[in-house]
């Protein structure tokens, strides 16, 4: 009796999660980089920073950043969703969403905390708070700038990937993974907003 040896399978890594958690590193790096500007102005600025904190409205800052964080559990529960291969609804109640009525509301609400540093941003301008005005404004503005940045990057790449789960017939690894490689994204603009929001709203009120 011929018996054939068993061939283990080997487990590679998906190219497109490795890679885009690699580029997150970089960004990582970024984002140190306007931390340490940030840092360094306010410690050759200690009045003027503590002048214009005062300025800040905490409670709307706080309702914002609250707002982007419940976004990411949104954006996991899509996931989970893509997961167990469930790209739309099968009712009406949450419990039977898929990945794309999760990813709408992560949507939305990514949206409404974009919203919301613009209304800030306004508000700031009409203080007489701008990019050019002084050294908090530049700080200001760069870090909660770019970050603004990359929120709006965020919110295009769940409507792709929402675009591409309408568009395939059958719902596959591809647009399960394209679901996680969003949701790492998506978490990382989180808490890089979670450490600017201490930095910027709390830090200086302890």
């Amino acid at each position: 009796m011929n018996t054939q040896s068993a061939v283990p399978t080997v487990q590679r890594p998906n190219t497109v999660a490795v890679g885009t958690i690699v580029w997150l590193g970089s960004e990582v790096m970024f984002f140190a980089g306007l931390f340490a500007i940030y840092f360094t102005l306010r410690a050759m600025n200690p009045e003027l920073w503590a002048e214009q904190v005062e300025k800040h409205n905490f409670t709307f800052a706080l309702i914002n950043t609250l707002i982007l964080v419940a976004s990411s559990f949104t954006c996991q529960a899509g996931v989970f969703a893509a997961e167990r291969g469930q790209p739309r609804a099968t009712g009406a109640s949450p419990r039977n969403w898929g990945t794309v009525e999760w990813f709408y509301l992560t949507f939305f609400m990514g949206a409404v905390f974009v919203s919301g540093q613009v209304w800030e941003y306004a508000t700031f301008v009409s203080e007489g708070i701008t990019l050019p005005s002084d050294p908090y404004g530049s700080a200001f503005y760069m870090t909660t700038g770019f970050h603004g940045i990359h929120v709006a990057l965020g919110l295009i790449a769940f409507l792709l990937v929402i675009g591409r789960i309408y568009a395939v017939k059958n719902f596959g690894h591809k647009e399960e993974t394209s679901a996680i490689v969003v949701s790492y994204y998506w978490h990382f603009v989180d808490i890089v907003w979670i450490i600017l929001f201490f930095v910027i709203y709390v830090l200086d009120i302890l």
